[in-house]
């Protein structure tokens, strides 16, 4: 497989003082965070949503030698829409560019039905999931129909890329919480970074659920708390380090092909 260095793709910039490369793809703005240092194999963290948001973590990634993979399309929620523009995307950077055949999925907050959704879709292309206070079920956030406030203007936004009425969101069967087995058969790591007084996205309904089931079902499931801890800041404001070694951990053996 003949690949092209990533250096002649798009237009460089800067991010946060490492170089990327900033191009449009799919009528979206990808960018693509360059280590000094790359790991062998190449491997790659996709951030599903909000790169630029609380973003020490992904400093760490890249500077110990992750790329680090960002396309900016809002107000998908995870639909089956979202899904097909990860697809491309994954589609285009492992062959265009030769990153690593699985990919570490980074899903923030709204960003965990993407990262989550596009994993159930697409198990051997996973190498583990990290999220950080992550939406797992719609209908806790943005639908607000459990414990949360959810966010009317979102909701709507989801329910109209999903093609969904109310009613059928309501007993809708594939949530990141409903999709959790082929994930566990295909033997993929999780890791959820949490606020256990998250106002925004309750954990009972989010995060537990899916620890919870995983580990029923045999799933690796890891946990950080943060005590007392809100929906923001995200991440580990203090120290970033465990969430690049469980990165690092789950990804070292998967070479690019």
């Amino acid at each position: 497989m003949t690949v092209a260095p990533l250096a002649t793709w798009g237009s460089p910039c800067v991010w946060r003082g490492f170089s990327a490369r900033q191009g449009e793809f799919d009528g979206f703005i990808l960018k693509i965070i360059l280590p000094t240092h790359a790991r062998p194999g190449l491997p790659w963290v996709w951030k599903t949503e909000f790169l630029d948001a609380f973003a020490n973590g992904d400093e760490a990634l890249v500077h110990s030698g992750f790329h680090v993979v960002h396309l900016e399309v809002t107000d998908h929620f995870g639909s089956p829409k979202a899904v097909a523009y990860g697809n491309a995307l994954y589609s285009f950077v492992t062959t265009a560019f030769g990153l690593a055949p699985k990919v570490a999925l980074f899903g923030m907050s709204r960003g965990g039905l993407w990262a989550y959704n596009w994993a159930a879709e697409n198990p051997r292309k996973t190498a583990l999931i990290y999220g950080d206070n992550p939406v797992c079920d719609f209908k806790s956030w943005p639908g607000g129909l459990g414990a949360g406030p959810g966010n009317l203007e979102s909701w709507e936004k989801c329910l109209a890329v999903y093609g969904l009425t109310e009613a059928e969101a309501r007993v809708w069967p594939d949530n990141p919480v409903d999709r959790l087995d082929v994930l566990a058969e295909a033997g993929i790591p999780i890791l959820h970074v949490i606020g256990d007084a998250d106002e925004t996205v309750p954990v009972a309904e989010n995060s537990h659920v899916v620890r919870d089931r995983y580990r029923a079902l045999g799933g690796t499931f890891e946990e950080i708390v943060k005590p007392g801890g809100k929906h923001h800041p995200h991440g580990l404001p203090d120290d970033p380090t465990p969430i690049v070694q469980f990165i690092a951990r789950h990804t070292s053996f998967h070479k690019a092909s």
